[in-house]
């Protein structure tokens, strides 16, 4: 391999990575152009494709180029240090500033022969550059640390971090202008607003919480349904950042007193725009913020990836190419219904048509449809909004969710008279939907006749393919748990998350899938409800009927190997 590394025209870095044997010459050269095609660096390259690994790349370099090589896992960051150096360079060179000493920086880079890196910094601090190795995996993981950790400590902010003119913000009324001088126009406030909620879209967050307390002030995020505190920045900034949220959101700011409700829209580029919508609590210290994320292209995901087995797939569309009835998707909050809907209703979403929505508010915008937006203080109910619906030549029908008696009963009279009328209910499973209804008042001969299908469900954490490792758990447990004792005889591997999980997942899991119930409306369960029968008479049936509940589709994905037991019992056992 020496003499072909001689006999070719490579030099320098690639050269030394050929003689000693950490990739072919035919593998770099190929590496060399996709690189270049994809406009990063060849390390870079390497190393993302697994083509060579970083800890030999990173020797190869000290050893060609005589430059010291550091293990970054032993080294704190220097948040002082990083602050030293411009964050737009930083991540425009991959590189890591580590230690500062007089005038001399030692710059972490895993390619030292970026003499463009090492100038821009040079130029831009005044200082003199000493360069020092380092994997670029490790390299990568650092930067992202080091940047989020200045940006969320405060300290940090500067006026020119980020462009904020493309922030969707609205103004209080003018007898506040006190409170927003104070209050809102401090700069590193809003660049720290700002920060969390962009780091929230990054990671694919669903809430952000703001929360403060007596002696501290956190932020926390919600990602794969499980909440992680990101911030905490000093508790007297609290009402700042609480009064820049209202502010964008467009809410009364010197109302403290009573929870308020608003919207943000924060416009990424011309083409994209993510919704924030924002709810306000008083609490003893102050007021809490929580942000719901939007993200329209939720509901574009096709019906394939949201988790339903193919029978219970198939169902759901049969009843979806129904021209009446009511569909019924039931669940706890943050279970994943609007998503559920919102996928039925882009499959049905034609020219042919015409869909109308009742929404509260209306969180995904899907062009075709024709959503409205609930306002009771000007007297827009669902209710209303059904009536004006009936009254405008209709095919489908979505009520966001069906509160009370009126609703539930025009909504009843849309499916019964040639309407496919789609809602949500909180109820835990889909038996008790039925008997949910009639303790609202709604007549059983009307729920027998009009709701057709019911869809309860949960999303569980999806594990790392990964880095997902199998699970030793006696089989006296596995019988506990639920599964059959037909179902361990034929063996069953089990799998849960690695402790920590890898650089590609949260924890060990990565991404969410639905657990869901679905049941049919037979003939049967027409006349329990009709004879007054409960919840129970209704689920025996149902299991009679071959439907399973949301444990044993549960236990299905954990013997898919697509969740955990732990995943499963955290959301089914009630």
């Amino acid at each position: 391999m020496v003499a072909t590394a001689s006999q070719s025209n490579l030099a320098g870095l690639p050269r030394r990575l050929v003689q000693d044997g950490i990739i072919s010459e035919e593998q770099l050269q190929e590496a060399g152009e996709a690189a270049k095609k994809e406009r990063v660096p060849l390390i870079a390259y390497l190393v993302a494709e697994e083509l060579a690994e970083a800890r030999a790349v990173a020797v190869a370099a000290s050893h060609e180029f005589g430059v010291p090589l550091l293990d970054l896992e032993a080294v704190d960051i220097d948040l002082d240090v990083i602050r030293a150096v411009d964050q737009k360079l930083i991540t425009k060179h991959r590189v890591l500033p580590l230690v500062k000493r007089g005038k001399r920086l030692f710059l972490g880079i895993a390619d030292p022969t970026n003499l463009q890196a090492i100038d821009d910094i040079k130029f831009a601090t005044t200082l003199s550059i000493d360069p020092v190795v380092v994997e670029q995996d490790k390299l990568e993981e650092r930067i992202n640390k080091a940047i989020e950790a200045v940006d969320t400590s405060m300290g940090g902010l500067e006026d020119d971090d980020f462009d904020l003119e493309n922030l969707d913000v609205g103004g209080g009324d003018e007898e506040d202008e006190d409170i927003q001088k104070d209050d809102i126009e401090d700069a590193p406030v809003v660049r720290f607003v700002n920060k969390v909620l962009l780091d929230a879209i990054k990671r694919g967050a669903s809430d952000v919480h703001f929360e403060p307390y007596e002696k501290i002030f956190r932020v926390r995020t919600r990602l794969d349904g499980v909440l992680s505190e990101v911030a905490t920045p000093p508790v007297v900034l609290a009402n700042k950042v609480c009064a820049r949220l209202k502010v964008m959101s467009r809410m009364d700011i010197a109302e403290r007193r009573v929870p308020q409700d608003g919207r943000i829209k924060m416009r990424l580029s011309k083409n994209r725009a993510i919704d924030f919508r924002v709810n306000t609590c008083p609490t003893l210290f102050g007021e809490k913020i929580v942000l719901r994320i939007l993200d329209p292209s939720s509901a574009k995901l096709g019906i394939e990836m949201l988790g339903y087995e193919d029978h219970q797939r198939l169902m759901y569309e049969k009843h979806l190419a129904k021209p009446y009835g009511m569909i019924l998707v039931t669940g706890p909050t943050g279970s994943g219904k609007t998503v559920s809907l919102y996928t039925g209703l882009n499959i049905l979403n034609t020219e042919y048509r015409n869909i109308s929505t009742a929404e509260d508010p209306a969180e995904i915008n899907l062009p075709g449809i024709n959503q409205v937006n609930v306002n009771p203080k000007v007297g827009l109910t669902f209710a209303s909004a059904l009536k004006a619906f009936l009254r405008q030549d209709p095919d489908v029908i979505m009520v966001g969710e069906i509160r009370d008696l009126e609703t539930a009963e025009i909504a009843i009279k849309a499916a019964q008279t040639g309407h496919l009328v789609l809602s949500t209910l909180h109820t835990n499973d889909a038996p008790k939907t039925l008997t949910r209804m009639v303790d609202m008042g709604v007549m059983p001969y009307a729920i027998a006749t009009s709701v057709s299908l019911i869809i309860a469900q949960r999303l569980a954490r999806r594990l790392c393919n990964n880095c997902k490792e199998v699970r030793d758990i006696p089989r006296e447990a596995l019988e506990k748990e639920g599964f059959t004792p037909e179902e361990l005889d034929e063996g069953l591997t089990i799998f849960g998350p690695k402790d920590k999980g890898c650089k590609q997942c949260n924890n060990g899991y990565k991404g969410r899938l639905g657990i869901f119930q679905v049941m049919e409306v037979s003939e049967t369960m027409g006349r329990i409800i009709m004879e007054g029968g409960n919840a129970m008479q209704i689920a025996e049936q149902a299991a009679q009927e071959g439907v399973i509940d949301l444990r044993q589709a549960g236990l299905n994905k954990v013997k898919d190997g697509i969740t955990s037991l732990e995943e499963v019992n955290r959301v089914t056992i009630e």
